[in-house]
């Protein structure tokens, strides 16, 4: 298969696509934790419509080559999250996808080793790819020929601070406040 390309439309349908699953499964979870980088936006998302609060576990292999290559891999320490002990119960955590599966398994059984009060976890996320050993108890598209997928904001990968000032210099976009304002007002 050739690469898939996911506009920013798109990418909005496949999320509100993946909620719809999450709830239409009849599943309930207490907790919503999401892997950052690539989870981060579906977590934000189901945090939303949810109003659930977004636990944050940091958790990173590709690194390499702009984001395209996987090297070894880290899990963070703690759990960002604006709520103590805010994991717990069932908890439904939110990728992007799953690749081959090895980031998500360790995350999976980090998770039930290191947080005391977890008593499920289930993973929901945009792709399954063939290549995954572990199966996503919620997706959105299966894809069979493991295709290098696009997403909308990759493009920030790559690009140096340089490039976006050569990019936004005919923006027009700033709304400047009067030199009158104090803070107070």
């Amino acid at each position: 298969m050739k690469d898939l390309h996911v506009s920013w439309q798109t990418y909005g349908e496949l999320l509100e696509t993946l909620a719809e699953i999450v709830y239409k499964s009849g599943w309930k979870f207490d907790s919503l934790l999401c892997l950052s980088r690539g989870g981060l936006r579906p977590g934000d998302v189901l945090s939303r419509i949810y109003d659930i609060p977004l636990s944050i576990l940091a958790a990173s292999s590709y690194r390499d080559a702009a984001g395209t290559i996987q090297g070894k891999l880290n899990i963070g320490q703690y759990i960002a999250s604006s709520r103590p002990n805010s994991v717990k119960g069932k908890v439904l955590v939110v990728d992007d996808l799953v690749d081959s599966g090895l980031t998500m398994k360790k995350v999976i059984e980090h998770i039930r080793d290191k947080i005391p009060n977890v008593t499920e976890v289930k993973l929901a996320v945009i792709w399954w790819k063939k290549t995954s050993i572990v199966i996503p108890d919620f997706y959105v598209q299966y894809l069979a020929d493991s295709p290098w997928i696009h997403q909308p904001f990759e493009e920030y990968d790559a690009m140096s601070i340089s490039e976006l000032l050569d990019r936004t210099k005919n923006y027009d976009l700033i709304i400047r406040a009067p030199e009158t304002v104090t803070e107070n007002e």
